[in-house]
C-alpha cells in the first residue's frame, strides 16, 4: 500500500479526494461566515460600544439581554419553520440565501451609527444599536439554524459527519483568521492603543469590508450544496400545543439532555471568558497593546488542537477530545487568576496557549455529538426533526452568549467599572475582584462542570450503528429486531422504555415488534 492510500485509510477517506471532499466543501463553505462573522464581533464590538461610542456597560448589557430574548424566539421559530418547509431546494437551503441579504446590511450597521451617537442622545443611540442587533441576530438565525439542521439530512454516515465537522472547523478558521488579521491590522496591528472615539472611521471601514467578505460564502453554499427536495413533505397543522409538544419531546431524549447541558455550561464558560478578556487586558494586567498578538497565538493554539481532536474522534469516540483536553483549558484559566501588571508576557502566552488548545476539545466533542442526537430523537418519535434539535444548538452558542454579555455588563457596573477610566491605577480592589470573577473564577467553575458532564455522555460508535440499523428496519418492516442487551443499551441512551418509544411500538398493519433474538 502506497503512502497516498495509507493517508486515505488513516483519515477514513474512500475513493478520490475530489469526489469525497467536494460535498463537504460545498456544505461547509458557509461556515466561513457562520463560524467567522462572530469572531471580530466577539473580539472588538463590546469595546467599540463602551470605549468608542461611550455606552455604559449596564446599557450595553440591557441591549444584549433584550436581543437575547428576541433571538431565542426567532431560533425556536426557525427550527419549526425549516422542519415544515416544502421546497424543490430542500427544507433548509432556501433560508441560507434569504438570510444573507439582510445580514450584509446589518453587519455594516453594527460598526457605525451614521451620526446617531454624535447627537448625544443616549436613548436614541440605544434604540439604533438595538435595531441593529435584532436585524443581525435574526438574519444570522435564518442562515445558521437551517445550515446546522441540514447535516443529518445530507450525510447519514456516523463517522463521515465527523469529517464534515473537521472541514467545517477549517472553514471556520479561514473566516476567523482572515477577518481577524484584517481588522486587527486596521485597528493597530501588534501595538494596539486603547480604543477611543477617534477610531470610529476605522471601525466603519472594517464593517464594510467584512460585510462583503462574509456575504459570498452562504450564497455559494446555496448553489453548490445538494439537498433532497422536500416538496412531498407531510406537515401536521401547527398550533401552540403542537409547538410546545415538539420541544417537550426533545427533552424526553436523554442523549439530548446530556448534549444540551454540556453545551450550556461550555457556552457559559466561553462567554464570560471571551467577553471580559479586553477589560482584563486593559484594567488588570495593562497589556492591551498585545491584544492582537495574544489573539493570534490563541487562534494558532486552537487550530493546532484540530488534528488531535479529529484522530481522537476517529479512533476513540466523539467525547474523548473533550474529556482529554478540558483539564488543559481549566489550567490555562486558573493561571490568569494570579496575573497582575507585573506578570511577564511569557506567563500570559503560556496561559493563552493552554486555554485555547484545551478549549478546542470540548467544542469539537459537542459539535460532533449534535447530529447523532437527531438520530436518537427519531428512535423516540419516528420523525426527522433536525430543525428542532438545531434550534437548541443555536440557542446555546448564540442566544446564551447574548445573555452572558448582558450579565457581564451589569456585573461590571455593579462592581464599579467605568469605561472612561481604563488603566489599573483607577480600579479599586472591589472592581478588580469583579473583573477577575468574570474572567477567571466563573469560567473555571463552568469549565469543571463541562468536564464532569462530558463524562456522563456515553453513546459510542457501536451504539449509533445499532440505532441507525433498527430505525431503518422499523421503517422498512414495521418492527425492529434487537437483542436484550441492545435494547437495554438503547433505553439507557434514550432515557425511555423500549415500549414507550416509536422504535418499540406495535404497528398493526405490519409485523409486530420482535424485541429480542437469540445470539
Amino acid at each position: 500500500m502506497g503512502f497516498n492510500e495509507k493517508l486515505k485509510k488513516s483519515l477514513g477517506i474512500e475513493g478520490s479526494y475530489g469526489k469525497y471532499l467536494k460535498p463537504m466543501a460545498s456544505y461547509t463553505c458557509a461556515n466561513i461566515t457562520l463560524g467567522g462573522a462572530g469572531y471580530p464581533i466577539n473580539l472588538y464590538h463590546q469595546q467599540y460600544l463602551n470605549f468608542v461610542e461611550g455606552m455604559d456597560t449596564a446599557v450595553t448589557g440591557t441591549l444584549s439581554m433584550i436581543n437575547g430574548v428576541v433571538d431565542a424566539i426567532s431560533d425556536v421559530a426557525m427550527g419549526l419553520i425549516t422542519d415544515r418547509t416544502r421546497s424543490n431546494y430542500g427544507k433548509h437551503r432556501p433560508y441560507i440565501i434569504a438570510g444573507a441579504i439582510p445580514f450584509l446590511f446589518a453587519y455594516v450597521m453594527k460598526w457605525c451609527s451614521f451620526g446617531v451617537s454624535s447627537m448625544g442622545d443616549v436613548k436614541l443611540t440605544f434604540i439604533y444599536y438595538l435595531i441593529t442587533a435584532l436585524l443581525y441576530s435574526t438574519s444570522f438565525t435564518m442562515m445558521s439554524v437551517p445550515h446546522v439542521a441540514m447535516l443529518p439530512t445530507i450525510e447519514p454516515v456516523y463517522f463521515r459527519r465527523t469529517q464534515y465537522k473537521i472541514v467545517e472547523y477549517m472553514m471556520n478558521s479561514v473566516g476567523q483568521t482572515l477577518s481577524f488579521v484584517f481588522m486587527g491590522a486596521v485597528l493597530g496591528g501588534t501595538n494596539m492603543d486603547n480604543p477611543s472615539p477617534d477610531d470610529r472611521g476605522k471601525y466603519l471601514f472594517c464593517g464594510i469590508i467584512l460585510a462583503l467578505w462574509f456575504f459570498w460564502s452562504p450564497v455559494l453554499s446555496f448553489f453548490t450544496c445538494p439537498e433532497p427536495s422536500s416538496l412531498l413533505l407531510h406537515k401536521e397543522p401547527i398550533d401552540w400545543n403542537y409547538m410546545f409538544n415538539e420541544y417537550r419531546l426533545v427533552f424526553k431524549n436523554r442523549a439530548f439532555r446530556q448534549y444540551f447541558f454540556v453545551s450550556l455550561f461550555n457556552g457559559f464558560r466561553s462567554s464570560f471568558f471571551s467577553y471580559s478578556d479586553q477589560y482584563f487586558m486593559i484594567s488588570i494586567v495593562d497589556k492591551y497593546k498585545y491584544f492582537n498578538v495574544l489573539n493570534v497565538i490563541s487562534g494558532c493554539a486552537e487550530f493546532m488542537g484540530s488534528p488531535l481532536n479529529y484522530m481522537l474522534v476517529r479512533y476513540k469516540g466523539k467525547r474523548i477530545s473533550g474529556t482529554l483536553l478540558t483539564p488543559l483549558m481549566c489550567i490555562g484559566i486558573g493561571m490568569f487568576a494570579f496575573m497582575t501588571e507585573k506578570t511577564p508576557m511569557a506567563f500570559i502566552y503560556i496561559a493563552m496557549i493552554l486555554y485555547n488548545f484545551g478549549f478546542s476539545g470540548p467544542g469539537f466533542a459537542i459539535d460532533n455529538i449534535q447530529p447523532d442526537v437527531t438520530d436518537v430523537d427519531e428512535l423516540i418519535t419516528g420523525r426527522r426533526r433536525e430543525g428542532v434539535i438545531a434550534t437548541f444548538r443555536s440557542f446555546v452558542t448564540k442566544t446564551i452568549n447574548s445573555f452572558m454579555t448582558g450579565i457581564l455588563g451589569y456585573s461590571l457596573k455593579g462592581f464599579g467599572y467605568n469605561p472612561k477610566f481604563q488603566e489599573p491605577m483607577y480600579q479599586t480592589a472591589r472592581t478588580k475582584f469583579g473583573l477577575r470573577l468574570n474572567f477567571t473564577y466563573l469560567p473555571l467553575l463552568f469549565g469543571i462542570i463541562t468536564y464532569i458532564l462530558l463524562h456522563k455522555y456515553k453513546m459510542t460508535k457501536t451504539d449509533h450503528e445499532t440505532i441507525q440499523r433498527v430505525i431503518k428496519e422499523k421503517h422498512e418492516t414495521g418492527h425492529a429486531t434487537v437483542t436484550e442487551e441492545e435494547k437495554a443499551r438503547l433505553e439507557v441512551i434514550a432515557g425511555q422504555k423500549w415500549e414507550d418509544m416509536w422504535i418499540g411500538s406495535y404497528t398493526p398493519e405490519k409485523v409486530s415488534v420482535n424485541d429480542s433474538v437469540s445470539e
